[in-house]
């Protein structure tokens, strides 16, 4: 029989992939998916820098607060912007087209993280609040819809929720969008991270009810199990689930994290042995980077505790020892010190270089009751921490906001207050170069930048030719 045309062969192809990203669409989206990078509707790419702490967007926009005369105007561009964007939300559900609406999701993101930096910028987003609440939902639930408009969708709301999160919007979003999302075991699994990791956020910005709190850190502990109402749980979920629940721990008394008495253990107490099988799972290293860090908290949350003066208190500040939960930790700890100096030729050399470092950091909070220390470098200035409760809520913010982190860092108060700066430094720090001195200075395509880079590509020939001496001197 004669071979078919080439140009049939990759129609049929391509037909039977479609067919079956629409059978399982649960496999469709990447795990690397992100919504930082965006193709406008004429076909401009428009990106945002690779470093998430970026601060340009290469289409030229610039947060710029400093002594230019175009300061005004900038603000006033962002303004004016921000306000094209919300305009399109009233149109939102009347698309048709997938790719479209998740185009404008992406938008929407980007916007409100980046245009949103004073009162009446947020004021503008709160007044469309419900119809950017129902637009979101209408893309989560759209039957036509695709995994990445679904997750485009819940990371609108995860930005939303840091900028304007309460109560009242954590109850939109949670029981009719996001919970049953968390839950469907048939959606994409990035999609299950993106709204859970929206909810953890709404909560920890926006709720002080304990009992909320509580909720959702049963949430996160039923969803870090192995299985989940009898289907497997992905790693990526567990790690989510993890994540969130040490976020929202760190909004809890110490007593009920790390605490034990007569009457009651504390939750973190009772979370170690599934912790210590997260640490012993090979394939998936971002499940055991969530639990050592959970392990790191709990560890230090109990240190907080320290002893009252009782003889018989089951714990002293800083030791597991003549304690139920003695035995675990030291295999926990054993996991911390096979992990941080792990070889291997099944990962890549930068892994195995990034799970020794941060398992060294964890390794020394529970051997040494080391604090952890994490320097954040930024134009003007930087920003220094110095405990696990900030580190992880930094962690968290920071993946959230992406890009955006360093401006929503000098222009919202909330972030302001929960990492203890002072907004007035801040901005006076970022003051001090103008928008040109900025580029000639502070950019990468800057002469000290390319200095610099120069400088680092002699020292690391230098060190190359030095380990290949041995060859010239046979």
């Amino acid at each position: 029989m004669a071979k078919k045309p080439r140009s049939q062969r990759y129609r049929k192809e391509v037909e039977n992939s479609s067919k079956k990203m629409d059978d399982n669409a649960a496999d469709y989206l990447s795990d690397t998916h992100t919504i930082v990078s965006l193709v406008s509707d004429t076909g401009t790419n428009i990106s945002f820098s690779g470093n998430d702490d970026g601060w340009n967007i290469d289409n030229g926009d610039e947060y710029n607060e400093g002594p230019d005369d175009n300061a005004l105007k900038n603000a006033e561009m962002r303004q004016q912007r921000l306000n094209d964007i919300l305009k399109s939300v009233d149109d939102f559900c009347s698309e048709k087209r997938s790719s479209k609406r998740e185009s404008l999701l992406r938008q929407w993101f980007r916007g409100f993280t980046q245009y949103a930096t004073n009162y009446s910028s947020k004021e503008a987003i709160r007044s469309k609040l419900d119809d950017i609440v129902q637009a979101c939902q209408c893309g989560i639930k759209s039957r036509s819809g695709l995994p990445a408009e679904q997750y485009a969708a819940c990371r609108v709301l995860e930005g939303v929720g840091i900028l304007l999160g309460d109560e009242e919007y954590f109850e939109m979003i949670y029981d009719p969008i996001l919970k049953r999302l968390v839950q469907s075991n048939h959606r994409a699994v990035k999609v299950r991270v993106a709204a859970l990791r929206a909810i953890g956020i709404s909560v920890y910005i926006g709720v002080e009810d304990e009992v909320i709190t509580e909720q959702m850190m049963d949430l996160c502990e039923a969803l870090a199990q192995v299985e989940y109402r009898g289907n497997s749980v992905p790693s990526f979920l567990r790690a989510a689930a993890l994540e969130v629940w040490t976020l929202l721990s760190t909004t809890i008394n110490d007593l009920f994290i790390a605490g034990q008495d007569d009457v009651s253990t504390g939750r973190g107490l009772m979370l170690l042995p599934l912790l210590l099988t997260c640490l012993e799972q090979e394939d998936a290293p971002e499940l055991r980077s969530a639990a050592g860090e959970c392990v790191a908290y709990i560890h230090t949350a109990r240190l907080q505790l320290g002893d009252d003066g009782n003889n018989d208190n089951k714990w002293k500040q800083g030791s597991w020892e003549k304690s139920d939960f003695e035995e675990i930790m030291a295999e926990i700890e054993q996991c911390f010190v096979d992990l941080s100096t792990q070889s291997g030729h099944y990962m890549s050399k930068r892994a195995k270089k990034e799970q020794r470092a941060t398992f060294r950091e964890y390794l020394g909070t529970i051997q040494d009751n080391s604090s952890p220390f994490l320097k954040v470098q930024f134009q003007g200035g930087s920003l220094e921490l110095n405990c696990w409760k900030d580190i992880v809520a930094l962690n968290f913010i920071r993946r959230a906001l992406q890009s955006a982190f360093q401006i929503q860092l000098f222009t919202n108060p909330t972030l302001q207050t929960i990492f203890g700066v002072d907004a007035n430094v801040l901005n006076s720090a970022n003051s001090q170069y103008s928008q040109l001195e900025k580029r000639l200075f502070l950019s990468k395509t800057s002469e000290a930048s390319k200095a610099k880079d120069l400088d680092r590509t002699n020292k690391r020939r230098n060190r190359t030719n030095a380990k290949n001496q041995f060859l010239a001197n046979d």
